[in-house]
């Protein structure tokens, strides 16, 4: 039984603080291991988690499925860029490595099934493909992917640039792939999780709507006064 069974039909959720705010005051391994918890006792059938130090604090404190990731760089693949990365977020005690699978680049000249067999001969750990296209999926499954997410969908210049989830991948990847397909990118409302669900979904990966206040209010604030910059009502006395 692959650890991937576990996550069949439930949500994952993605304790991540921002990668692009450096001083975000959620950016913590402790801090991240508490969020993590509080997800799982909320019905999380797992968690997906960037970096060596907030997965192995999560990992301290539970023990559902960790999908694992380093971002590292700023250029195009910066998802578990290289084998290297892989291989410490394995060390580290994630069950599956969530790893770029586009076809752009990589900073240690591998390519995505090079990255994928240094995973499997040092490693137990799963490998999940994140995609942003249908070919970028077929391919990754060829090249030993155990699993694809679209994670990646509105992030490359080969995929719609679009605000909401891209269902349409999740469907055409269900329709195509033998392996689970996560959907993954931009989920933020309980429609949007049935709906992937009614797409094919294996699982379903929701993050900032859930774990990030910095990013739950930034969303909010536009809409009072204040930001809008009318002048604030006072309570009559």
């Amino acid at each position: 039984m692959s650890v991937l069974d576990d996550l069949t039909g439930g949500l994952v959720v993605s304790c991540q603080p921002l990668p692009d705010e450096p001083d975000d005051p959620m950016r913590d391994p402790y801090v991240q291991g508490r969020v993590a918890a509080a997800v799982v006792r909320g019905g999380a059938v797992a968690v997906r988690a960037n970096g060596p130090a907030d997965i192995r604090a999560i990992r301290a404190v539970l023990d559902v499925p960790v999908i694992g990731l380093y971002k590292h760089g700023t250029d195009d693949i910066f998802i578990t860029p290289t084998a290297a990365h892989a291989l410490e977020v394995a060390r580290a005690g994630a069950d599956i490595i969530a790893v770029d699978a586009t076809d752009r680049p990589r900073p240690d000249g591998r390519s995505f099934a090079d990255t994928v067999r240094a995973i499997r001969e040092r490693t137990d750990a799963l490998v999940l493909a994140d995609v942003s296209t249908t070919a970028e999926g077929v391919a990754a499954v060829e090249a030993g992917a155990d699993a694809v997410a679209t994670t990646l969908s509105g992030y490359t210049l080969a995929s719609p640039q679009t605000d909401g989830p891209d269902l349409g991948l999740v469907a055409r990847l269900v329709a195509l792939l033998p392996v689970p397909v996560i959907a993954e990118g931009r989920y933020r409302t309980k429609e949007q999780i049935g709906r992937a669900f009614e797409a094919g979904a294996h699982a379903v990966v929701m993050g900032n709507a859930v774990t990030s206040p910095l990013w739950i209010t930034r969303r909010l604030v536009p809409a009072t006064p204040r930001a809008a910059g009318a002048p604030e009502k006072r309570e009559s006395r």
